[in-house]
């Protein structure tokens, strides 16, 4: 799993320490981004480790009757530091849109309006620069290459339909929420 995906698990640390097996259910909801990320409890706690051991989470044993100790994970400050950083950082390449991206926007969202602004329009002039970078490696019609051509076009067209989903999705994520 990529690096920057594990520290979307410290996103459910933000707000309270919690137990291993609560964020396997949190991540589990199926109107949250069980949507997009699936993994295994096992996958989960592996995943806890690692955060543990680069420095990001600590943990306390916490006594629960006659049942042996849990432990109750807590984000660092580093682990502060590194979410902050990343819930604001577009992703780097196309093939990461998909499950970094969705991920970046859930706990975006959590956040508030101006992180998602900040994401969204971090990730457009990213977006900007990937169709730029296209533009200028240009295949004219005329290319003697077909197979080229039409890598090009879907590459093209991809970046495009990204454009416009940040554009709709920036409308759907900040506007208010109105309760009836």
């Amino acid at each position: 799993m990529h690096r920057q995906t594990e520290l979307a698990l410290l996103g459910f640390l933000k707000k309270n320490p919690r137990h291993g097996y609560d964020l396997y259910q949190e991540l589990s909801e199926p109107e949250g981004l069980w949507q997009v990320w699936r993994m295994k409890q096992s996958q989960l706690y592996a995943l806890l480790n690692r955060l543990e051991e680069q420095g990001y989470l600590a943990f306390s044993r916490e006594a629960e009757g006659s049942r042996p100790p849990r432990k109750m994970y807590r984000m660092t400050p580093s682990g502060r530091e590194a979410y902050a950083s990343w819930v604001r950082a577009p992703v780097e390449r196309g093939r990461q849109f998909r499950l970094d991206l969705l991920i970046k926007l859930f706990f975006a969202h959590r956040e508030g309006g101006a992180v998602v602004t900040e994401l969204l329009d971090a990730q457009q002039a990213a977006c900007l620069d990937w169709q730029r970078e296209l533009e200028e490696k240009g295949v004219s019609r005329e290319d003697a290459e077909p197979y080229r051509r039409v890598v090009h076009q879907y590459r093209a067209g991809q970046v495009q339909a990204m454009l416009d989903w940040l554009d709709s999705s920036r409308n759907e994520l900040t506007r208010p929420i109105v309760n009836g």
